[in-house]
């Protein structure tokens, strides 16, 4: 089975897009907009649990999503044709 690797890269971005953002509004809900940069802030330039935060985090996750579900699909799919092979 292969998998199509424009849909499944779509799916990683958007999953990740939205989770990192509705979990930097979950944080901003129960501790409030701090403006700290944590770990992710420092992957993602620009990215803090703030408003704004959120929509840069939103964006730069959304591409890691995107390019890392890519690479995965196509890796998937390489391995997958090698061992239908033998």
């Amino acid at each position: 089975m292969k998998l199509d690797v424009k849909a499944f890269a779509l799916s990683c971005g958007l999953i990740w897009g939205f989770g990192l953002f509705a979990l930097t509004w979950w944080i901003i809900a129960f501790d409030g907009a701090t403006g700290e940069r944590t770990l992710i802030g420092q992957l993602y330039r620009g990215y803090s649990i703030s408003p704004a935060g959120s929509i840069i985090g939103l964006i730069w996750a959304f591409f890691d999503g995107l390019i890392g579900g890519a690479i995965f699909a196509w890796l998937y799919n390489v391995i997958a044709n090698r061992s239908s092979n033998k």
